[in-house]
């Protein structure tokens, strides 16, 4: 009896036994099912990326393993933005920088560095530049420690207002913007050798290095590069897109450390000993193609009898920046019918007087190139709109014409004016002020120059 009882004891323990033995085993199957389904399941989400993303975990694993990278940017309206993370040789002869990478990874990204790609007519001039990764790089002649900002003068340069928005403005945002520690080498695409010149002064004080042309024929290496330059719209500074919270008031303290030349001579005023009178530079247009004052010389005979000293100031191409600031930078009002010269309000000090003659259909311009302006540079920025009788387009087209009584009604819808029409209002186009309605203006220019005269000292 007792032996049965120690039998079935012990069959109870092994069947226990048994019992936790298959807990465990099922337990650990549950477990590696349901690792597997985990798996297959990341396997299949992965499987499912998009392409694109695809192609970018490949092609960054490839750029880390040859230690370089090719990137571009082309979702801006004014500009493309590539960068070369890695050391290129620049060929001049060929426009190419190239970036050296394994045998079986080629790519090739094209460039025309010029912040006016909303423009087709005129991108269609710009010099179009090629960055690769090949296996193999020309051998480099000229080793750079710093890295490459490179960019084009073609183009409308020739212009002074298009050198400053198309290219010095741009350029301070960019310098601001990568190279703030001002660490770069400047290479430059299609400038021509007056340009280099000419602003050669002001280039030196964004970077301390020599600046590269293609037009040289030895190879350069740099550690990394830019190709292009960021605009934020027309003769503007946007201090809200800039790291370092930029403003027009920081470019114009450029300017001064590039043209403030000490001890240079100007004319002294020509009023009499005892009463100076302040300065006005009158920019003239006699001679240009359109929006020229035709009754000019009657003009300074007004400022005159206001009591301004008037300087006709007549800017060429070729005409020496040292001088052009230190007479700017001296004067105590600038009036001009809106133009490229303007754009020498850049050389104004806070305070002065900036009076913008607004000819019929170009509002929006004067507004956007020169008002913008004069506001950012803290300037007494006036504005003198002419009316109809004051524009040459009545003559031509009459009183009654859309072209003068409503300039926004001839624009195409969503595309403002047509070329032709541009060219009626910009080309065509000559004023004659009225004197009596323009001497208010001149009276009240004159009152905010002589207190800036004053306050100055």
């Amino acid at each position: 009896m007792i032996m049965k009882k120690r039998k079935h004891y012990e069959m109870a323990i092994v069947f226990l036994l048994f019992l936790v033995l298959c807990f465990i085993i099922l337990t650990n199957f549950s477990f590696i099912w349901r690792s597997r389904n985990s798996i297959l399941s990341s396997n299949e989400n992965f499987a499912e990326m998009p392409r694109a993303k695809l192609r970018t975990i490949t092609r960054r694993d490839r750029q880390l393993h040859c230690g370089s990278q090719i990137s571009c940017d082309r979702t801006q309206l004014r500009y493309d933005l590539c960068s070369v993370n890695g050391s290129t040789v620049l060929d001049p002869t060929t426009s190419t920088f190239f970036v050296v990478g394994p045998a079986n990874l080629n790519s090739v990204e094209k460039i025309k560095p010029y912040p006016r790609k909303f423009e087709d007519f005129i991108m269609a001039q710009i010099k179009e530049l090629t960055i690769t990764l090949s296996p193999t790089s020309p051998p480099c002649q000229i080793q750079h420690s710093a890295p490459a900002l490179v960019f084009s003068v073609g183009g409308y340069t020739g212009n002074f207002f298009h050198d400053f928005n198309d290219g010095i403005i741009p350029l301070f945002i960019t310098v601001n913007t990568i190279f703030p520690d001002q660490d770069f080498v400047i290479v430059v695409s299609e400038a021509p050798d007056w340009w280099v010149t000419k602003y050669g002064d002001l280039l030196n004080t964004f970077t301390r290095h020599p600046i590269v042309t293609l037009k040289d024929t030895n190879t350069h290496c740099f550690p990394s590069a830019i190709f292009g330059l960021i605009s934020h719209g027309f003769m503007t500074i946007n201090q809200t897109l800039m790291p370092n919270h930029r403003t027009f008031l920081h470019f114009r303290a450029l300017l001064e450390k590039a043209y403030n030349q000490k001890g240079l001579n100007l004319n002294p005023p020509t009023s009499s000993p005892g009463w100076a009178r302040p300065r006005l530079l009158l920019a003239s247009r006699k001679g240009s193609t359109g929006r020229e004052i035709v009754n000019e010389n009657e003009v300074i005979k007004a400022m005159e009898e206001t009591g301004f000293e008037v300087i006709v100031f007549e800017p060429k191409y070729n005409t020496s920046l040292v001088e052009s600031y230190a007479l700017v930078n001296s004067s105590h009002a600038l009036v001009g019918v809106h133009g490229a010269a303007l754009t020498h309000s850049l050389f104004l000090r806070a305070g002065a007087v900036f009076l913008q003659v607004v000819p019929i259909g170009v509002e929006w311009a004067s507004e956007a190139f020169f008002g913008r302006v004069g506001r950012g540079l803290e300037l007494e920025y006036m504005e003198y709109r002419i009316g109809a009788e004051e524009s040459s387009l009545v003559e031509k087209y009459g009183s009654e014409s859309l072209l003068v009584k409503d300039p926004h009604g001839v624009q195409v819808q969503g595309k403002g004016w047509p070329g032709e029409i541009m060219d009626i209002y910009l080309k065509e186009q000559n004023v004659k002020l009225d004197l009596r309605r323009f001497r208010k203006f001149l009276k009240i220019a004159y009152s905010k120059a002589r207190r800036f005269m004053d306050r100055e000292g």
